[in-house]
């Protein structure tokens, strides 16, 4: 088989077989140490709960709430990294006089807030939604801003040099400079969004999946537990993927997205 077609297919080998090497460990250790089902239950046990999960309907209702308030927080974030971002970039006085403050602003525990955003927004979707606007602006925020101060001044030159206006400077040069830079924020961003989510839920909520593992817990049922933190998986990896898909169909000429491109040719 050539390099290329096993660039190919290794993904679709490897990862079936190392969870399957995964799962087996996990039985084999339950097995051997004797454990109980309330403290660690078997993989059998917990695809059980998985399948009684995934047939109920109140299960896609609680990941629908998840999913929402995942992508609503993102979009915030998105939106305030990308302007913040780029006038710290621009403007170098006010980064320095910022900076104290918007660092100090995210070293103050998260979780310490969830409170708070209780008793002013209450038990619904808005806590939640600014807890992952939250987590997901400071790593967006900071690549944009990297990324505005990527454009070589020597660039910048040439295109003076070439009479080009503000516009076609913008389009051309600075927006093509920053774009990888914002995907990557983007796909850092999308985790801690979700993250965000799912402790907000975990606090301070009465829906979605992090409400679920709330529940499962207080039950004792610890297959359905470990169920719903596959699905919690299942959706993390479902969004990070639709933001580097984005990525691929946006910025295609970058070489972080052609190269995966000659891997899988």
């Amino acid at each position: 088989m050539s390099p290329q077609r096993m660039g190919r297919w290794l993904p679709w080998i490897s990862t079936p077989l190392l969870l399957a090497v995964f799962f087996l460990a996990w039985d084999v250790f339950v097995r051997v140490n004797n454990m109980s089902e309330l403290v660690l239950p078997r993989p059998g046990t917990v695809l059980a709960s998985l399948v009684d999960l995934v047939q109920d309907p109140e299960t896609w209702a609680h990941a629908r709430v998840t999913a929402t308030e995942t992508i609503a927080g993102f979009l915030i974030a998105l939106g305030a990294g990308i302007t913040v971002g780029a006038i710290l970039g621009k403007v170098r006085w006010m980064e320095y006089s910022l900076r104290p403050m918007i660092v100090a602003s995210q070293v103050v525990p998260k979780v310490a807030l969830i409170p708070l955003f209780v008793i002013w927004f209450g038990f619904g979707m808005t806590s939640k939604i600014i807890m992952s606007a939250m987590l997901a602006f400071f790593p967006i925020m900071l690549n944009v801003q990297l990324g505005v101060r990527s454009v070589e001044s020597g660039q910048r030159d040439v295109m003076r040099a070439l009479n080009a206006s503000r516009w076609h400077t913008f389009r051309h040069l600075e927006l093509k400079s920053t774009m990888p830079y914002v995907f990557a924020g983007m796909e850092v961003g999308i985790v801690f969004a979700i993250i965000g989510t799912i402790v907000g839920e975990y606090l301070g909520g009465s829906e979605g999946l992090g409400y679920l593992v709330v529940r499962t817990l207080n039950e004792l049922n610890a297959p359905a537990l470990f169920a719903v933190i596959i699905l919690l998986s299942v959706l993390g990896l479902l969004l990070y993927f639709v933001v580097n898909g984005l990525k691929r169909f946006f910025i295609p000429w970058h070489e972080s997205v052609y190269s995966q491109h000659d891997v899988n040719a």
